[in-house]
């Protein structure tokens, strides 16, 4: 519990810097006045949103493999992986730019954004999505880093990042007058940050970084791919399902939007530490899974779920402590106001479910089993989202969207506890088998006939002593 508590804690301290400058973006955008603005940033935010998560897939499939070598002490291999996995985040991030650059003005169409609202979202998109590819080599450092052990300079990364857009957003949006473009920029620089950082703690500090080439590229490509490709699917499974809950709430008005583009801030920095959670849990799986340590296993996953029980419960009594405050703080009325109170009073405490199909993901992930996450994620993106949203739209609006959401949640959440444990029983007792077998095969004990092992021990010392006389004389 002790692990798993200081690896999140250091890592939700610069995941939760990074959210809480996006928080500060829209509360910065708010005080213009202009609540198309606010709407533009919330639509804007899906498709970072969903960028984004596919460089966490990347960095997952980082996490897992440098963890996994190092915890069967193979550094070299390690080294020859940080390099390759960078590369592969690198071209993936470039590739699903270009696309999303490309159908742009589709995209935002089909999450409703329409008029001024979509104009000022392209603008935003236009000068941050580029970047991308930064923040993708970016994430896969700061998980090599955690993969190694050093949650520390991980968080320092994210708060670096986390300080530069928080020092140029207000000079950028109010000092020069840019608006949404303002903050645009302010992010790029931060992301910048965040590379220069990661990078410097990952090459110098550490030596975990190998020499690039190609035939080494190449070969890596299969075990890398392995993981990122189901990594990838089942964490951009979460902003497609954002995106279907924006396009539900946006055939209820701009203000609506506007409280979900709130919400959409206010929820990762409340519960920064479940994000950071999945990322924390995957290296510990992942070094006790290359040293067959599935007790510890079966333990840090135990903890975790307590862990996120404890903390949703916590967060969720603030936030309906504290949800006037919140929604005087962001100048909401009226639907958006609503929507707002609606999820500080019944939904956020529903997190723990996600919470918990995070854990769940994460163990797959890290235990060969990048499908079965890919699964739970889509399925909580499509069957787990469209039929809920649709029907608490039908019958309680903007709010009965939110509520179909996180009804969703809590079935898959249930249905990824399940599996994990299942399966982690069944490799454990899998283990147990093949080292029984390898026992009676290779016994430790030698077969010799009427002699315990410490007879035969004394043996042979006697033995080697009469070698040594021998020789000597």
């Amino acid at each position: 519990m002790k692990h798993i508590v200081v690896m999140s804690g250091t890592g939700a301290i610069g995941l939760m810097a990074l959210f809480l400058v996006d928080l500060l973006d829209m509360f910065f955008i708010s005080l213009l006045g202009q609540i198309e603005l606010a709407a533009a940033i919330g639509f804007a935010g899906t498709l970072v949103f969903f960028s984004t998560s596919a460089s966490i897939g990347t960095s997952i499939a980082m996490g897992a493999l440098v963890s996994r070598a190092l915890g069967a002490g193979d550094k070299n291999k390690a080294r020859c992986m940080t390099v390759n996995v960078m590369i592969f985040a690198f071209i993936i991030s470039c590739i699903l730019v270009s696309l999303m650059m490309w159908q742009l003005p589709q995209l935002l169409a089909m999450i409703g954004a329409k008029g001024r609202v979509a104009e000022a979202a392209t603008e935003y998109l236009t000068i941050l999505l580029p970047s991308a590819p930064m923040i993708a080599i970016s994430m896969s450092a700061g998980a090599a880093l955690r993969g190694v052990g050093d949650a520390r300079r991980s968080m320092v990364a994210t708060l670096i990042g986390g300080g530069a857009n928080a020092i140029l957003d207000p000079i950028f949006i109010f000092g020069l007058s840019m608006g949404v473009q303002g903050a645009a920029i302010a992010s790029v620089f931060a992301r910048l940050a965040v590379l220069i950082f990661s990078l410097h703690a990952v090459i110098v500090r550490h030596d975990l970084v190998g020499r690039p080439e190609l035939k080494s590229f190449i070969s890596s490509l299969l075990p890398v791919s392995a993981i990122a490709f189901p990594a990838i699917l089942t964490n951009t499974a979460t902003p497609i399902g954002n995106a279907i809950v924006t396009s539900n709430i946006a055939q209820f008005g701009e203000s609506f939007v506007a409280g979900y583009a709130v919400i959409g801030r206010i929820m990762p920095v409340s519960f920064a530490l479940i994000f950071s959670l999945s990322g924390a849990i995957g290296p510990i799986i992942g070094q006790n899974f290359g040293a067959e340590r599935w007790d510890r296993i079966i333990r840090s996953l135990r903890d975790a779920m307590l862990f996120v029980s404890a903390y949703c419960i916590l967060v969720s009594v603030v936030l309906w402590s504290a949800q006037d405050s919140l929604i005087a703080l962001f100048s909401l009325q009226g639907d958006a106001a609503e929507l707002l109170s609606i999820f500080c009073s019944y939904v956020a405490v529903t997190f723990i479910f996600n919470g918990a199909l995070f854990v769940a993901n994460a163990a797959f992930n890290n235990l060969n089993r990048p499908t079965w996450s890919t699964a739970l994620n889509m399925g909580k993106a499509t069957i787990g989202t469209i039929p809920f949203v649709m029907l608490g739209g039908y019958i309680a609006g903007a709010g009965g969207v939110l509520i179909g959401q996180a009804l969703g949640s809590v079935v898959f959440g249930v249905l990824g506890v399940i599996l994990v444990m299942r399966q982690v029983s069944v490799m454990a007792c899998e283990h147990e088998q093949k080292q029984a077998e390898l026992e009676i095969l290779e016994p430790q004990v030698p077969l010799t006939p009427f002699c315990s092992s410490r007879t035969y021990m004394g043996q042979e010392d006697a033995l080697d002593e009469q070698l040594v006389i021998d020789t000597k004389l």
